[in-house]
């Protein structure tokens, strides 16, 4: 951090950094500090008439200060909220010595420090529940000032921290003042705790598959490439866990689960990020219409346990996920909505059409690529509700079943919100004769320069070969599910610290 040129705020903060220092005091303790309560705690739980909460120890930082000679009001925020804190000079210097409020309260802290009280919950003459400081002890000086967030008698927000670039950088800044943004992150772990319950009580097993692979199996998509020095061979980060949870299936396991991280070394956008979470799940001797009832019931699981209700505002539409989808399949869906009939099309009639309908594409597209550029710029739109598109063709789907009354067809569902895919799902291949063919002809794409078809992975087609029961499988985005189930629009809002260019600040200080 040399070289850095500091704001006038920030020197002053370090010269009282060194003040609190020269006066014996740690601004950066070790002990623990023993905090009985919460902000939250204290305001569902404080009775006056009861006179509960009268040894109460709370630690927060400070947002906020009102200074009127030997008696001060705060505002103290915590993991749970704010709440007032009342320091009167006598109280928590009980002696003559009265520096700890005199100098290191009204000098020495700042908007930002954090601090713990010890003391009791009280409702002020203004009506105002606070806790009364007998004690007061530094536990972190801040060393950079906050930006102030303003909220108006109306609760309007203004002069907020609201710079996008900033607050997906500085997240840290983010949650502490933007507390919505706090709450968000709560209900994704909320989802994920939700989705483990209704997976355990359904009889599968939550599991752990290999992040690097030798070979980037399960999806089609570009992949990030590594180099293990002691074998001294190329690794990839996993693009799905796919074909190790399928491996499991074989291996005896009547329904296994992951929350995945996925890899994909692809572009960028308000949906996507190369870093995700993915969860998939695949339970033995079920299909992809056992699948749909499965995954819809879960979803109006969440959407009930976060807002008591199956309707979720997301935008401008409110999506109903109570249980009961449409269901379209994907061939009828194009002719629906782009007015054309792509059953049975070859890959120069698909690419005739695409140009004729004005989708864009490239030579290296074979016949699935060429209908998922259709139905992605034509169709998807009008999927507002909740809609599973079905019933895909062979070419889109090298690792689903064939369907069991047209061949040239594959029982898989992708389920759409908002024009948004959520949910892939299929019944199983489990013919290894088929799923080697598929793998080929998979390799002949990319040997023609689509460097998103997938490897054939060997191991995987001998461990179709000891058999694998017929099996449904399904793979669901957690970070989309909860921009859904939330209502935010943009992948970037839901996840801690999204992928981003370089500061070029933080570039010349490291070269400094």
């Amino acid at each position: 951090m040399a070289n850095i040129e500091l704001s006038e705020q920030e020197i002053i903060r370090r010269e009282s950094l060194a003040k609190l220092r020269e006066l014996g005091i740690n601004p950066y303790p070790a002990p623990l500090y023993p905090v009985n309560a919460s902000a939250k705690e204290i305001e569902d739980g404080y009775d006056p008439e009861k006179g509960n909460f009268q040894e109460v120890c709370i630690a927060g930082r400070i947002m906020s200060r009102r200074i009127m000679g030997a008696a001060s009001f705060g505002e103290l925020q915590d993991a749970t909220g704010r709440i007032q804190i009342y320091v009167k000079r006598d109280e928590i210097c009980p002696g003559e010595d009265k520096t700890m409020y005199n100098t290191v309260w009204k000098k020495l802290l700042d908007i930002g420090d954090i601090i713990g009280i010890k003391g009791f919950a009280f409702i002020t003459q203004t009506g105002q529940l606070s806790v009364h400081a007998k004690e007061l002890t530094v536990l972190s000086k801040s060393l950079r000032v906050l930006p102030i967030v303003k909220t108006d008698a109306e609760g309007n927000v203004y002069d907020g921290f609201s710079d996008p670039e900033l607050r997906y950088r500085q997240r840290y800044v983010d949650l502490i003042v933007n507390p919505q943004v706090r709450d968000v992150f709560v209900q994704r772990a909320k989802i994920i705790a939700t989705m483990r319950e209704y997976f355990n009580e359904a009889g599968c097993l939550e599991v752990e598959t290999p992040i690097l692979q030798s070979i980037p199996g399960g999806a089609t998509a570009r992949p990030f490439i590594t180099h293990h020095n002691a074998l001294d061979i190329d690794l990839y980060m996993r693009i799905a866990n796919e074909l190790f949870l399928k491996r499991l299936i074989v291996g005896g396991y009547s329904g296994v689960y992951e929350f995945a991280k996925d890899f994909r070394n692809e572009g960028m956008d308000k949906t996507h990020n190369p870093e995700f979470t993915c969860m998939e799940i695949y339970v033995a001797y079920k299909d992809y219409i056992w699948m749909m009832e499965f995954v819809e019931k879960m979803l109006e699981k969440i959407a009930l346990n976060l807002h008591g209700t199956t309707k979720v505002k997301i935008g401008e539409n409110e999506i109903d996920f109570k249980a009961g989808y449409r269901r379209i399949p994907i061939l009828q869906a194009i002719k629906e909505y782009a007015g054309v009939d792509v059953a049975g099309m070859g890959v120069d009639e698909l690419r005739a059409t695409c140009t004729k309908l004005g989708v864009e594409f490239d030579p290296t597209m074979g016949e699935g690529k060429l209908i998922d550029a259709i139905f992605g710029q034509y169709c998807e739109k009008h999927l507002v509700e909740p809609t599973y598109i079905i019933d895909y063709p062979v070419s889109m789907s090298p690792l689903t079943k064939r369907h069991r009354e047209n061949p040239d067809l594959t029982e898989r569902f992708e389920l759409f919100v908002c024009g948004k895919e959520l949910a892939n799902a299929y019944s199983e291949l489990n013919d290894p004769i088929d799923q080697l063919e598929r793998f080929e002809e998979q390799a002949a794409l990319k040997s023609h320069g689509d460097d998103e078809a997938m490897f054939i992975d060997y191991d995987f087609v001998r461990a179709l070969e000891y058999g694998m029961p017929p099996t449904s499988g399904l793979g669901m985005g957690i970070d989309r599910l909860t921009m859904f189930m939330t209502g935010q629009t943009t992948v970037q809002d839901v996840l801690f610290f999204p992928q981003m260019r370089p500061e070029k600040a933080l570039k010349k200080e490291a070269e400094a």
